[in-house]
């Protein structure tokens, strides 16, 4: 074999990642929501694009499955091989899945039922007469003539009072308690110090450096706001926290004091080793626990500011009349776009440069682009849902009990599709059931081999046993993990004293021991 250098010339194909492409991909893996910000992002950008504001013909016509009308494919690229093609090379969707007999039961159906069109309208006049039947018609009266917004009656916005956050609640009784400016400074910095409970830093010295004074005289004005409302703020730790509060209720004494010390002991529900620290007989603990279970353990939560964000299903599940259920998707959250060709054909004609025309032309694909992965997307959700709801059928029908393993594979054999697209289209994406609001991801659960032989368990399932199990328990006998062992064997489970363990641990549940200690404590 000669050893020298030559041309040589080799024909091969493989799937290039255009841009196009990675979009493609990457809209998979958004939900409504993120989806959204990402097509206004493309609005900003793109001439060519523009905001449905009209009729819902192409959402339909998207949810459904069907291209929408007026949309041109992408131009293919100067190799003569077009995006189009390798995004069908990816396996996102087979327009015969769906339609199978398996899924015969299932009815796609895309009205949104859960718009209200027929809200009622109260009018400034209505509102106005049932206030001044109220009494406070005179009230209304002054915030019109003193200048609203609206001629015929009071802006009812500015009677809303203002929502009140822990800063301001305790700046306010900084300025009334702390005459000393250099206490009200110390108290403004432990004001600004609390974290998320009303807690304080246990170590002071970093403050007393930055201010440049004595410990002792930070501590000292630190026992002045903890006199505070709420009672329990500006604590080091949560011992001193309820013991502020139980000082307040003119319930702290030595046998208390002495209980708040040893809380690791109260947690483990070692109620022998306290009764002997206390020096108390079993109902006084008793009582003084029941006391310190009704103190506030994180004061500054009551000014929570923080309001829940609630999650937007991207998929609408309900029941059919007559058996079996209707899935579609969440058009509410789903973004409307077009391609505006009109605008395209005039400014096209109107370009003079070789750069502007290639620039409209890019702007063009793109566009076209866009609308055909947001069709190509709602499809592919739309396929993985259904088949997630036609294998999961018994957990709609009777409960988590009767929630089957299942793997990515079985989804993506069942469509047809890859497993990393199946994996993509469940990742943070949430669909409403009658039995609530579930990531699809939560549908995936590993499964437990039957000691009977008969079919697996769903791993899901078994958890939801045992903790019915423990629920269940009488205090007089509670039950260990080879006792719930036995219990699932018996019950066709098969499952090691370990797995029980770790799936006890991840639910929170505690162990046999502290169960016992913490329901003897509650008789």
């Amino acid at each position: 074999m000669a050893l020298t250098p030559r041309l040589d010339l080799r024909q091969t194909q493989s799937l290039v990642m255009t841009p196009q492409l990675q979009q493609a991909i990457k809209l998979l893996q958004l939900n409504n929501l993120e989806l959204t910000e990402y097509v206004e992002q493309e609005l900003e950008e793109n001439p060519l694009l523009e905001r449905d504001e009209g009729a819902r013909d192409d959402l339909d016509r998207m949810a459904t499955g069907e291209a929408p009308e007026g949309v041109p494919d992408p131009p293919e690229d100067e190799s003569g091989h077009g995006d189009q093609d390798a995004l069908d090379s990816i396996d996102f969707t087979r327009e015969d899945s769906v339609d199978s007999a398996e899924t015969a039961d299932l009815d796609v159906d895309y009205d949104n039922l859960w718009n209200n069109d027929t809200a009622t309208d109260l009018s400034t006049d209505t509102a106005l007469d049932t206030y001044t039947e109220a009494g406070l018609g005179d009230h209304l009266t002054a915030g019109t003539a003193a200048g609203g917004f609206d001629d015929s009656g009071s802006n009812l916005e500015n009677y809303v009072s203002e929502h009140l956050n822990l800063r301001d609640h305790l700046m306010g009784q900084l300025s009334l308690e702390l005459t000393d400016p250099v206490d009200r400074i110390i108290g403004l910095h432990l004001i600004d110090s609390l974290d998320d409970a009303g807690y304080v830093p246990d170590d002071l010295s970093s403050l007393a450096q930055v201010l440049n004074c004595d410990l002792a005289r930070v501590e000292e004005t630190l026992a002045k706001v903890q006199r505070f409302d709420p009672t329990g703020i500006f604590a080091r730790s949560l011992a001193e926290c309820l013991a502020l509060q139980l000082r307040e209720l003119d319930r702290l004494d030595p046998a208390m004091q002495a209980l708040l010390d040893n809380l690791d002991l109260l947690a483990e529900r070692r109620t022998r080793d306290l009764l002997d620290i206390c020096g108390i007989g079993e109902e006084d603990l008793v009582d003084m626990i029941a006391e310190i279970r009704a103190l506030n353990p994180k004061p500054a939560q009551i000014f929570d500011d923080n309001v829940a964000q609630p999650i937007t299903p991207d998929v609408l599940m309900r029941a059919k009349p007559g058996g079996g259920w209707i899935i579609e998707l969440n058009q509410d959250t789903l973004p409307r776009v077009l391609v505006n060709n009109q605008y395209y054909a005039q400014i096209h004609s109107a370009a003079r440069t070789r750069e502007d025309k290639q620039y409209i032309s890019e702007r063009l694909q793109s566009a076209n682009w866009l609308v055909k992965s947001l069709h190509q997307r709602a499809t592919t959700i739309l396929k993985v849902a259904t088949e997630l709801v036609r294998q999961q059928d018994g957990f709609f029908t009777n409960g988590v009990q009767y929630l089957r393993p299942l793997v990515l594979r079985d989804i993506a054999e069942a469509i047809e599709m890859h497993e990393s697209t199946v994996s993509r289209v469940t990742s943070n994406k949430f669909m409403a059931t009658p039995r609530g609001i579930f990531e699809l991801k939560y549908f995936f659960t590993t499964a437990l081999s039957s000691s009977s032989g008969g079919e697996a368990h769903s791993a899901e399932s078994v958890r939801h046993r045992i903790r019915a199990l423990i629920d269940a328990e009488s205090p007089k006998a509670i039950m260990s993990d080879d006792k719930i062992v036995e219990i699932l064997r018996q019950e066709s489970v098969d499952i090691a004293r370990r797995t029980v363990a770790k799936y006890r641990e991840s639910m929170g549940i505690p162990s046999s021991v502290q169960r016992r200690r913490e329901k003897s404590v509650q008789m």
